[in-house]
Order: structure tokens, then sequence, then C-alpha cells
């Protein structure tokens, strides 16, 4: 296979899923389309989250330093989206993520008053206890622009960049339930992250280095940490800007950049496990980044990962575990061969050699080429072995195919579907009603007669 073919394939596919999931999608524009689905919803206790969503979203719109006019509009205009079909089935599951960035940016207008001390000295001291130093500061006496590079790609790019990628691969590839879900899951993770940052500020490793361990307020703005070298290195202050200015400048634990990426790893082996080493090993790289770019300790990292893998597997719907998590979505047909091994849930052989493949791998490759039609059109004529009558015929009609006019064999077909079906062996008493079979249920042997029965039967055929 060559570099084109390597490259166009994955593109078509991608393509025909794009295709299908354009297709999937509600174009309705009516809004009398949602009110009727209200009007049939059957309520549940579950649907009392959205009671919480409604409540935690006023009070941050509540405490939002913004005219009025632009307080109204949000959610008139959120309330809009979800009155529209076709854009409801984008805005409602992703409620809990909208609620999430509108507590990270309102939370910077809580009154001072109301917010608890920051804690400087917490985290570096649980970390020395835990795990016998003090590791993420370890990881930051040694520095070099290509380790800024390793580390600001997942840490500054990554984060804002993979959450959209695993949300279009689900989309296109998975069913809506799993797209759902992610939205959940995602979306609850980081809303639960920024409540507990909230209630338990706690400051960066850069505070330690800039200002030591003296008690932090809120007066003090963020810093960029290790990100202040790559502004450096392109010329420019774009995370400088952005940190300076965060509303939430001691969110250090739990670390959201290492909850999200321990959720995209979960997330993208769950639905595609041929990834998951490399999902994990892109989520190992931001472990070490986050530490490395003196943002979190370890304490952090750990933290955000426990926060993701709780929600993962809180939230994960039933329907969406073991073989149902790997199913196309509907009109993204599945691979159609499936070798006698899958049918059969038997292991399939590998070859002895290294590199050698099964048969299976090679049919699903010939797939490709058409093979399949090319076989369709051989076989046109099948011949049926599961049925013999104990009258052989003139000339069998199972047997036809082999025998020409002249009565001489013909060469047999070279078509790999002339093979008897194990499951329509095992099935055989269906045919039972035809004819006679050796293998079905229909043919019952004579019972055996006794003696007397016996003699009784000769002395009448002597008489």
């Amino acid at each position: 296979m060559n570099v084109q073919t390597a490259l166009v394939q994955p593109l078509r596919r991608v393509g025909a899923a794009f295709v299908a999931a354009v297709g999937r999608l509600d174009k309705s524009l009516s809004p009398s389309d949602t009110l009727n689905r209200l009007r049939q919803h059957k309520w549940v206790f579950s649907d009392a989250i959205y009671i919480f969503q409604i409540t935690l979203a006023t009070f941050w719109l509540f405490i939002l330093q913004a005219p009025a006019f632009v307080k109204l509009m949000i959610p008139v205009l959120y309330a809009l989206a979800l009155l529209i079909p076709f854009t409801s089935q984008f805005f409602l599951p992703a409620g809990p993520i909208f609620l999430y960035l509108l507590s990270f940016f309102s939370s910077k207008y809580i009154p001072m008053e109301y917010r608890p001390t920051p804690s400087v000295v917490l985290l570096p001291t649980l970390e020395s206890v835990l795990y016998g130093a003090n590791v993420s500061d370890i990881l930051t006496r040694f520095t070099h622009p290509i380790l800024d590079i390793m580390a600001w790609v997942p840490y500054g790019v990554g984060h804002y960049v993979i959450p959209f990628i695993v949300a279009a691969f689900i989309w296109l590839f998975r069913p809506k339930e799993a797209l759902h879900f992610w939205s959940s899951a995602f979306g609850y993770m980081n809303l639960t992250g920024v409540l507990i940052q909230l209630v338990f500020p706690c400051a960066a490793p850069w505070y330690e280095l800039i200002y030591g361990l003296t008690p932090a307020d809120y007066t003090i703005r963020g810093s960029p940490g290790g990100l202040a070298r790559i502004d450096k290195l392109f010329h420019s202050s774009g995370y400088t800007t952005a940190f300076s200015n965060s509303p939430l400048v001691f969110g250090a634990f739990p670390s959201l950049h290492a909850a999200a990426a321990t959720m995209e790893a979960l997330f993208i082996s769950h639905f595609f496990p041929q990834t998951t080493k490399w999902v994990f090993g892109y989520a190992a790289v931001l472990y070490w980044a986050t530490m490395y770019l003196t943002h979190h300790y370890l304490v952090d990292v750990v933290g955000g990962s426990c926060l993701a893998v709780t929600f993962f597997y809180l939230l994960l719907p039933e329907e969406l575990k073991g073989a149902a998590a790997t199913a196309p979505p509907g009109g993204l047909a599945a691979t159609s061969y499936r070798s006698k091994y899958e049918v059969y849930d038997l292991e399939e052989p590998r070859g002895r050699g290294r590199g050698t493949r099964g048969n299976g791998a090679i049919m699903r490759d010939a797939e490709a080429y058409d093979l399949e039609e090319l076989s369709d059109r051989e076989s046109d004529e099948e011949m049926d072995i599961t049925f013999r009558s104990p009258v052989v015929p003139e000339q069998p009609s199972s047997a036809a195919p082999l025998i020409k006019s002249n009565g001489r064999a013909s060469p047999v077909k070279k078509s790999h579907r002339h093979t008897a079906s194990i499951a329509s062996l095992i099935r055989s008493e269906d045919r039972g009603e035809e004819g006679w079979s050796p293998i079905g249920g229909s043919f019952a042997f004579p019972p055996t007669p006794t003696r007397a029965q016996a003699d009784e039967g000769k002395g009448a055929r002597a008489s």
C-alpha cells in the first residue's frame, strides 16, 4: 500500500462518516416540534439535574458584573437555541459544559468577604509527606527550550483543542448517546473541579517560586509560570496576558489539565480501544508538563485524575458498556465481511512467521478490492449439500451444477461459497418437511419386533 492509498482511504472513511452523521441530524427548525416532544416527555427523577443547572446559572448571572442587557441576552439566546430542534440537539447536551464555563469566568466576581483564605503551605507539605519529596520542584530544576516545547504542546495547545477533536470523532463514528455522555462527563467534571477550587483555594508552585511561603491574598495576579518562556521564545505575550487576568488564580487543586487529559484518554480508549497506549502516553506527558511548567504539584495531578475516573465510571450508561462501545452509529455501516472465526466466536489462528496474518485479515483486505462482487458472480448457482434424498433421481437438482448433459462430471467452480454452512447443518430440523435427512429429526427408525411378533409373522407368511 503506497502513501497515497494510506492517506486517501482514511479520508474517504471520514468523509463517509461525515455524510452519515449529517444525515442523522434533526434538521427541523420548527419550535412546535420541540414543544410537542416536551409535552410527550415522561419526567423521571434524573431530570432534577436541570433544576440544579438553572439554579446555579441564575446565581452566576446574578453576581456577574455586566450590563443588564447582556445578562438578559445570555438566557434568552440559550432558550431560543433549545427551542429550535436543529440547535437543541447540540445545546441541550452541552449544558454542563456551558455551566462550567459560566462558573469559571464569573467566579472572580464573588465578594472578597465570602472567599476562603488561599493555602500556600498545604499542597507542598502533602506532596512531601505522601511521595517522600517535592517531586514538582525536582522536575523544574532543569529547563531547556526543547523540553519547553514538549511541555507547551499538550499543556498550552492540546488542552484547548483535543476536547473538540474527541467530540468530533465520537459524533462521526459512535452513537449520539456517546456524545451526550462525553458532554455530561466532561462538563460536570470541570464544574466540580471549579467548585472545589473555589471552596478550597490553593497556591500553585509558581507562587512559591515568586513569593515563597508568605500568605496569599486575592489581590495577587496570576502568573504564566513556565509558559513565560514560550512567550519569550515566540516573541509574544499571549500566555502572560491570559494567566495574569485569570479569574481563578488559586485553583491549583485539583488540576483540571490533568483531569481533562485523563477523561480524554478514558473516552478514546473506551470507544476506540486500538488507541489506548497512545492516548494514555499523551496523558502521561501532560502530567509531567503541568509540574514542569510550575502550574501544579503532583498531588494536584493525582486529584484531577481521580476526579476524571470518578465521573467517567459514575456517568457511564449501561448501553455503552462492552461491545456496544465500539458499535457504529446508525447510517454508518460496519465492515460487511465477517470471517468464520468471528461468526462462531472462535479465536482466529495466527501465522507462525512474524508479520503473518490470519485468513480473516486477508479476506478483510480482499474486500477492499471488490472481490466479494466477483465471488457473487461466480456463485450464481450454489450447491446445497445439507439435503440428500435416499432415492437418486436421474439428475438430482442438488448436483446439477456438477453434471454435464452427457452424464460426465464437470469441473467444480472455484468459489469459496461452495461449502456447507455449519449453521445450516445444525438447524437441519428446519428441512425435515422437505424430505428425509440423515441428520434431521423427521426420520424415525421402525421399532424392533418382539419374538412373539416375529413368530406370528413367520406363520402368516407360511400359510
